[in-house]
């Protein structure tokens, strides 16, 4: 299951204090270990310290809560954070949102379009100005019947079963769709859940989601506080790599919570 290693990608502005509370959400969940990393350009010695001392305000926010807070040398902050992700063998990666951006929505920056992109480890975005709350509601897989999304319910199956919360099953159908034939697609993926967990069935639903556009679609289903959205990444990925195709990335920009992206080939 994801989360038993986080690593939560700090910038000093509401992003990265989201992202930072984010993932100290997740290792509860998971009793994982915490890392926390500022990233700095390569051969500046003033970046390195101020990288430092950005460590320090980390260090109040946490607020004595352990974690291992470190700085990275990177030529990008995303290129940095996949580095060291592999260096520590953290299984997650989490980023907040720009500044500025549509409030409760998922700002996709540099870093973010970075790791969405070429990670080797699972990404998770926090949508800004996302407060977190104490306990996980629920997870939602993003469903369309391919390997990648079979691989993102039994991951997420396994997930609800150890978290000991519901798990749903999303499929989108925009504009003119008929939506029997994806009914029938999320009848085989429930029973793939329950095969793949110790989950009783009422505990596993599916819904289509119906709209003009991707957006309006999300707009048709409830997204109750404490949900968390999985996203398989594109069958264009490398193996063990995310890369989010075009619609995944409007439904991480659409999704009102935060938004978790799995590697090809994660399972």
């Amino acid at each position: 299951m994801i989360g038993e290693h986080v690593l939560a990608g700090y910038v000093p502005d509401a992003g990265g204090r989201e992202a930072l509370d984010l993932a100290r959400v997740i290792v509860a969940l998971t009793g994982g270990r915490l890392s926390v990393a500022t990233v700095h350009p390569p051969g500046l010695p003033a970046a390195a310290g101020e990288a430092r001392a950005l460590l320090d305000q980390v260090a109040d926010l946490l607020d004595g809560e352990p974690a291992d807070l470190l700085v990275q040398e990177g030529r990008s902050v995303g290129r940095g954070l996949t580095v060291l992700a592999s260096r520590i063998g953290a299984d997650l990666i989490v980023v907040g949102s720009p500044e500025g951006g549509a409030r409760g929505r998922i700002g996709v920056g540099a870093a973010a379009d970075h790791l969405l992109h070429s990670a080797t480890e699972a990404v998770m975005l926090a949508p800004s100005g996302h407060r977190p709350p104490d306990e996980l509601a629920r997870i939602t897989v993003m469903y369309v019947r391919r390997p990648q999304c079979d691989e993102a319910v039994i991951r997420a199956a396994q997930a609800a079963e150890r978290l000991e919360v519901p798990l749903r099953l999303v499929t989108l159908a925009i504009g003119d769709v008929n939506p029997e034939p994806l009914r029938d697609d999320l009848a085989l993926a429930i029973r793939l859940a329950l095969d793949s967990a110790e989950l009783v069935p009422e505990d596993v639903t599916a819904e289509v989601a119906e709209g003009d556009d991707v957006a309006d679609a999300l707009e048709d289903v409830d997204w109750p506080d404490g949900e968390l959205l999985v996203c398989a990444s594109s069958e264009d990925a490398a193996a063990h790599r995310v890369f989010l195709g075009e619609v995944a990335l409007k439904v991480l920009r659409a999704a009102p919570c935060p938004v978790a992206v799995l590697p090809r080939g994660y399972y």
